[in-house]
């Protein structure tokens, strides 16, 4: 996690940055028969070498939350440093 609060994860010299599109991705890939290969188009990566790095480096709890619940978190978190900024 960076400074501002945005999840990314490393996978060789690139960072991909967790959000809702990511996330659907990872859905997708945890209920379905969808391959490394395909894991790896999907986040424009070069091969499934880069996908089986990010899905070990990526924390266990990110692969539960759904999209929706992440944007939910996003916002929360806006809304608690609006409100820390204002006392």
């Amino acid at each position: 996690m960076s400074e501002e609060g945005v999840f990314k994860v490393s996978v060789g010299d690139k960072e991909i940055v967790i959000d809702e599109k990511i996330l659907e991705i990872l859905r997708r890939y945890r209920t379905t028969e969808m391959s490394l290969d395909q894991l790896a188009a999907a986040l424009s990566l070069e091969s499934w070498e880069e996908a089986y790095e990010f899905v070990k480096n990526i924390p266990a709890w990110i692969l539960s939350i759904e999209p929706s619940q992440w944007k939910t978190m996003s916002r929360m978190k806006g809304v608690r440093e609006e409100m820390a900024v204002e006392k």
